[in-house]
């Protein structure tokens, strides 16, 4: 499976990529670092050719900040396609829009939450 998970010649695209974090996306981390919500999630983590902004590897969580570009048509094409890629490894989304986090920070940090929660829950009974 690890051949799918953080390719080598990924490595120099997420460090490029977690230097470069928008503002919205800086705010998320503030939010998920250091286990705040007991769980780990990695910032950047690639399967195959796709970078995921947050993962949560234990419970195959990714949270994606989406900004104005994932408003026009191709894009969202290809954000469909991207995600029913990574859905196939068993990986659920959180999209959370540039707008919503700005508007209401605590209601987008719940919809992390409540996702994260229901994972647990799932994993519990397993």
């Amino acid at each position: 499976m690890t051949e799918h998970f953080n390719k080598k010649e990924m490595q120099e695209r997420r460090r490029q990529l977690r230097a470069n974090m928008t503002y919205c996306e800086k705010i998320v981390w503030m939010y998920l670092r250091k286990r705040q919500m007991k769980e780990r999630f990695l910032r950047q983590y690639s399967v195959d050719n796709y970078v995921i902004d947050f993962y949560c590897p234990k419970l195959k969580l990714a949270v994606e900040i989406d900004g104005d570009v994932h408003e026009h048509e191709d894009q969202k094409v290809y954000d469909k396609e991207r995600q029913k890629y990574l859905e196939d490894f068993g990986i659920g989304f959180i999209r959370i829009t540039n707008e919503e986090l700005l508007g209401n920070p605590n209601k987008s940090f719940e919809k992390i939450e409540d996702e994260i929660k229901k994972l647990q829950q799932i994993e519990k009974t397993q």
